[in-house]
C-alpha cells in the first residue's frame, strides 16, 4: 500500500469518443465484440496512446501520467451483451495492454477485469470495495464529491463534511490511491452538454467552482483532510498487509497503521513506535465517546477522527474549521449554505448589459440550403449528423369546409399526436406556434388551429445534448418515434406517418454564421421592438464593454426563454429558463448520512440555470458582440453582466479546535508529533482580491452562521478592533483563538470566535466599518 507518487501526477482515461458518424459505419454496433467498431476503438486509443508517448508524458518518461483507463464503468452493462460484452471487455483489455504504454491499465466498476489490469471503484463511498485479486491496490478512481445538473431539476450539492468522510473511511479501511471527479468544475460550451438535458455549467459542486474559484468550505476542508492523511503517511506504509482492528462500540471502530504491534488498551506515547489511527462512528444520528490509547475520545455522528501519532486528534470529517465563502454570482451548483439567502449583485456598469438591441426573424420550415423531402419519418440524427441541434419536418394539409364546420359545431380543435418525442417537440402552423412539448421518449398531443384549404404544418424536432451513457447508444437516437396523425377529423383521423415531409437541417441563421461579427451583414436586423420580445425563433444582439479587472465574467440569462448564445462568435452554449420543481429542496442539509444525488438539492421553484460563464479569453475590453436566438420568447433587455468572485467570507471556530495542521511536524524516525498551540481562524479572498470590511466580529458565545451570525449574552468588546487591524487591507489573514488574545470575557464558558467579512478588488476596497 504505497501513497508516495510523482508530483502533479494525472491518470489518464482512455475511451472512445462516440462521434456521430460512427453510426454510419456500416454493421457497427457500439461496446462489444463487433469488428467494425472494435478497428474503430483500437485506431483511436492507439492514436492517442502514440501522442501521449511523443509528448513524453508518461511518468517513465518524466511525465505526469501514472496510469490510464481503458473503457468507462463497462461492467455495469455488459450483461446486457450477453457473451459478446465478456469478449468484447476482454479483447479491450489486451489490445490496451499490447500498445505497451510502460504505466498499468485500469477498468472502473469491472469486477471481471483480467489480472493484467486494475479493476477500481467510481462511487458516492468506496470503502467497501475490495479488487478482484489481493495483488491489485484498492484504487478509487472516480470520488464523487458532486453531481450533474438537468434542465429542470434542482441543483444537487454534496456536504463538504460527507466527502471528507467518504474519503476517510476509504484510507481508514485500506485504500490505496483516491481521485476526484470533480475536483474544478467546467463548462459545456458550444453543444457539448450531453445527458440528454444536462445543463451548460458542468459545474459539479466542485471544491474549485466552473469559474475557477475556490468553493469554501469544501475545498479548504478537503485540503486539510489531505494534509492529515499526509502526516500518517509513514505509518500507512509502514503496514504491508490489513491495518489493526478494534471494536470501539456497535457502529464505533478503529484501524491502526504502525510498524508493530500496539496495545489499544494503553498511552503509546512512550513507545516510540511509528504510529496511525482512524477512529469512525458510523451511526448517523449520535455523537459517541470511545475509549482507546488510554484516553476518552468524542466523535461526531458520520465522522472520522485521524490521529497521526495515535494521541492526539488532527482532523475530524464532522468538524470544519474552513472557511464559508459566497459568490457575487452562484455558479451551476450554488454554495449550500447560501441558497435561501437574497444578495444583492454589485452589478459593473449598471443594473443591466444593454438598452440597444437589434432583431431578426427566423424562417420556419424550409428556407433553403440542405432541405429535401423524403417519405416517411426520419430518425433526428441519422438527418443532422449532430452539425445543428434542430430539424423540421414540413407538409402542407387541405382542411374542407365540412372539418371546419364540424369543429365548429362542436366547439373542438384537431390534435395532431405523435407517439413519442426526444427533448423537444414544437408544432407550428401556418408559421405560427402553436405548443411544445419537452421529455424524453414522452408523447404529445397538441391541439391545433387549421383554416380551411391548405395549412403548412412543421414539426420542429430539438435535441438538448446527446445520450451519453449506457448501452446500445447507436440505437438511441432522438426525433420522432411511432405514428404522426392529425386527429379529431369529421371522418376520423389522418396518419401522416408516411406521408411527404419536406426536412430542413438547422436554422438559416445558423448556417449564415450570423453570430459572427464578420458576418453581421448576412441577416436583416432591425432596432428591437417591443412585440420582439414575444416572437418566437428571433434573433438578437447587442455591443457591449468587459467588466474592469481580471475576475471571471458571467452572464445572466434568467430573463430569456430558450436558446443558444454567442459572444464574438464563441458559442457559451444553450441556454434554458426552465424552472425546478417547488418541491425536493431540504431547508437544511444534513450531512450524515448516505448520500445520494436526490438528498442535498438546492433551487427548487427556480430556473436550474440562469447564469453562463463567458471567458475572459472570448471578450475584448470594448465593442463585444452578444448575439442570442431566442427560442420561445424573451426580454434580452433584462440580461446582465457581472464578475464572479468571493463578496463574503465567514469563519466561525472554536477554542476547543484542533491545532492548525501546520503545528505538526514529523520526528527523525518519521513519527507524528504535535506542537501544542491555540487554534487558529483563516480567512482568505480570492487571488489579488483584499478583505476590505469586517461585517461582523465576536470572541464569546455567538450565535447562528454565515450572513446571520448575532452577538451572544458573552462577547468581547475588543474583538472588531483587534480582527480589523489583522485582516482589513490583506488578501488573507490568521488569528490566534485564544484568552491571550482577547482576554476572556466569561470565565469557565467554552468561547468561539465568528467573523464574517467583506471582500473587493483592489480598486474597490473600501475603508473598514466603525460600527457594529
Amino acid at each position: 500500500m504505497g501513497m508516495s507518487r510523482p508530483k502533479a501526477s494525472i491518470t489518464l482515461k482512455e475511451g472512445l469518443i462516440l462521434s456521430i458518424w460512427l453510426r454510419d459505419i456500416p454493421g457497427i454496433e457500439f461496446r462489444t465484440d463487433n469488428e467494425p467498431y472494435k478497428a474503430e476503438m483500437q485506431s483511436f486509443v492507439t492514436k492517442i496512446v502514440n501522442i501521449m508517448k511523443e509528448e513524453k508524458l508518461y511518468s517513465w518518461q518524466g511525465g505526469p501520467i501514472i496510469l490510464q483507463q481503458i473503457e468507462n464503468e463497462y461492467g455495469n452493462i455488459q450483461d446486457r451483451y450477453g457473451q459478446a460484452g465478456k469478449r468484447y471487455m476482454l479483447w479491450a483489455a489486451q489490445m490496451a495492454l499490447a500498445l505497451d504504454t510502460g504505466v498499468p491499465w485500469v477498468m472502473c466498476r469491472q469486477t471481471d477485469a483480467p489480472e493484467q489490469i486494475l479493476d477500481t471503484c467510481n462511487a458516492f463511498y468506496c470503502d467497501g470495495f475490495k479488487p478482484n485479486s489481493y495483488n491489485k491496490p484498492t484504487i478509487w478512481t472516480e470520488d464523487w464529491d458532486g453531481w450533474y445538473a438537468d434542465w429542470g431539476e434542482p441543483l444537487p450539492h454534496r456536504p463538504a463534511q460527507d466527502s471528507a468522510f467518504a474519503v476517510a473511511r476509504f484510507y481508514q479501511r485500506g485504500g490505496s490511491l483516491q481521485n476526484y471527479y470533480m475536483y474544478f468544475g467546467g463548462t459545456n460550451f458550444e453543444r457539448t452538454a450531453g445527458g440528454p438535458r444536462q445543463i451548460t455549467s458542468y459545474d459539479y459542486d466542485a471544491p474549485i467552482d466552473e469559474y475557477g474559484i475556490l468553493r469554501q468550505p469544501k475545498w479548504g476542508h478537503l485540503k486539510d483532510l489531505h494534509a492529515a492523511i499526509k502526516l500518517c503517511e509513514p505509518a500507512l506504509i509502514a503496514v504491508d498487509g490489513s491495518p489493526q482492528y478494534v471494536k470501539l462500540g456497535p457502529m464505533q471502530e478503529a484501524h491502526v497503521y504502525s510498524s508493530g504491534k500496539i496495545h489499544t488498551n494503553g498511552s503509546i506515547s512512550e513507545n516510540g513506535q511509528i504510529c496511525s489511527a482512524f477512529l469512525a462512528n458510523i451511526d448517523e444520528h449520535k455523537y459517541v465517546s470511545v475509549w482507546i490509547f488510554g484516553k476518552s475520545y468524542s466523535l461526531p455522528p458520520w465522522s472520522v477522527s485521524i490521529l497521526p501519532d495515535c494521541e492526539n486528534v488532527a482532523f475530524n470529517t464532522a468538524r470544519v474549521g474552513t472557511q464559508t465563502s459566497v459568490f457575487t454570482v452562484e455558479s451551476g451548483s450554488p454554495s449550500y449554505s447560501s441558497r435561501h439567502k437574497p444578495r444583492t449583485l454589485s452589478l459593473i456598469g449598471g443594473p443591466y448589459l444593454s438598452s440597444t438591441w437589434w432583431t431578426s426573424k427566423e424562417p420556419i420550415g424550409k428556407w433553403g440550403e440542405g432541405s429535401f423531402a423524403a417519405q416517411g419519418i426520419l430518425e433526428h440524427l441519422n438527418v443532422t449528423k449532430d452539425i445543428s441541434d434542430y430539424l423540421s419536418y414540413t407538409m402542407s394539409v387541405n382542411i374542407s369546409d365540412e372539418d371546419v364546420t364540424y369543429w365548429n359545431s362542436k366547439g373542438v380543435l384537431p390534435s395532431l399526436t405523435i407517439d413519442q418525442i426526444r427533448d423537444v417537440a414544437r408544432v407550428f402552423v401556418n408559421g405560427k406556434l402553436a405548443g411544445s412539448k419537452v421529455g424524453h421518449w414522452v408523447s404529445l398531443n397538441q391541439p391545433v388551429q387549421l383554416v380551411q384549404g391548405p395549412n403548412e404544418l412543421t414539426l420542429f424536432s430539438e435535441i438538448v445534448g446527446l445520450q451519453n451513457y449506457g448501452a446500445f447508444l447507436e440505437k438511441d437516437g432522438a426525433g420522432f418515434r411511432g405514428q404522426v396523425k392529425l386527429t379529431g377529423l369529421s371522418n376520423g383521423d389522418i396518419d401522416f406517418t408516411n406521408s411527404l415531409w419536406t426536412y430542413q437541417i438547422g436554422l438559416k441563421g445558423e448556417f449564415s454564421r450570423i453570430y459572427s461579427p464578420e458576418n453581421q451583414g448576412y441577416a436583416k436586423w432591425s432596432s428591437m421592438q417591443n412585440d420582439d420580445t414575444q416572437t418566437p425563433f428571433t434573433w438578437f444582439k447587442t455591443m457591449f464593454d468587459a467588466p474592469e479587472g481580471n475576475d471571471p465574467v458571467a452572464i445572466g440569462l434568467g430573463s430569456m426563454g430558450k436558446g443558444q448564445a454567442w459572444v464574438n462568435g464563441h458559442l457559451i452554449g444553450r441556454y434554458w429558463s426552465i424552472v425546478a420543481p417547488e418541491s425536493g429542496c431540504p431547508s437544511s442539509c444534513n450531512y450524515a448520512g448516505t448520500y445520494g444525488d436526490s438528498k442535498c438539492r438546492s433551487n427548487c421553484g427556480m430556473a436550474t440555470q440562469s447564469w453562463y460563464h463567458i471567458p475572459r479569453e472570448w471578450l475584448q475590453e470594448s465593442g463585444n458582440l452578444l448575439v442570442l436566438l431566442e427560442e420561445t420568447g424573451g426580454d434580452p433587455s433584462q440580461i446582465s453582466l457581472q464578475v464572479h468572485y468571493t463578496k463574503t467570507i465567514c469563519s466561525k471556530i472554536s477554542e476547543t479546535y484542533y491545532p492548525p495542521l501546520s503545528s505538526w511536524s514529523r520526528a527523525s524516525n518519521s513519527r507524528a508529533t504535535l506542537n501544542t498551540v491555540a487554534p487558529e481562524l483563516h480567512l482568505q479572498c480570492d487571488e489579488g482580491h483584499v478583505i476590505s470590511k469586517i461585517i461582523f466580529a465576536s470572541y464569546g458565545t455567538p450565535s447562528g452562521g454565515c450572513q446571520n451570525f448575532s452577538v451572544g449574552n458573552c462577547h468581547a468588546s475588543t474583538t472588531l478592533d483587534l480582527v480589523t487591524e489583522a485582516c482589513v487591507g490583506n488578501n488573507k489573514c490568521s488569528i490566534s483563538v485564544t484568552n491571550d488574545v482577547f482576554g476572556d470575557p466569561c470565565r469557565k464558558v467554552v468561547k468561539d470566535l465568528a467573523v464574517e467579512a467583506e471582500c473587493s478588488p483592489p480598486l474597490a476596497t473600501e475603508e473598514p466599518r466603525d460600527d457594529m
